[in-house]
């Protein structure tokens, strides 16, 4: 076992193992920010196993593809339960952060090793990615559809 492999042990037991948990069980804030967490946590577990087996080919494009959707379900799961999460928002701004250093520091490392290519282009991009979806998810979990229409104001409704 290298150290790529183990970090993605490590990962997935400190981090995604916990995240699923979160997911699983309590209130729905807790149940949606957690499962943003661990569809950011699983993107990177996959990036270190593509450096760890030496394969860049499925594992990033799994990766990439997760990074890509991940996001997307979070905003969906946002907008579903917009009532609940206006009434008990997430609380915790520090995952956004974790989420942005955890990102980097993968992403760098992984840069720092491999050879300038496909496989860094798709890296830096994946990274990018997860940044950059990470934080409009936690901003969406945080000010949640409908939230405006709760404190008084109005919905526009286009009639065309």
């Amino acid at each position: 076992m290298n150290g790529w492999l183990l970090a993605a042990a490590v990962g997935l037991v400190g981090g995604v193992a916990p995240a699923l948990w979160g997911a699983a069980t309590g209130p729905v804030r807790r149940r949606v920010g957690a499962q943003n967490t661990a569809t950011l946590l699983v993107c990177l577990v996959l990036m270190l196993l593509a450096q760890g087996y030496a394969r860049p080919g499925a594992y990033l494009d799994a990766a990439l593809l997760l990074a890509l959707l991940g996001p997307a379900g979070t905003l969906i799961y946002a907008r579903l339960f917009a009532a609940e999460l206006a009434d008990d928002p997430p609380r915790g701004r520090i995952t956004g952060a974790v989420s942005v250093f955890a990102a980097a520091a993968v992403v760098t490392a992984l840069c720092a090793v491999t050879p300038p290519g496909r496989a860094t282009v798709k890296t830096v991009l994946i990274g990018a990615l997860l940044v950059a979806g990470n934080l409009v998810s936690a901003a969406a979990l945080r000010h949640p559809p409908g939230e405006a229409d709760r404190a008084g104001g109005k919905e526009q409704v286009r009639h065309d």
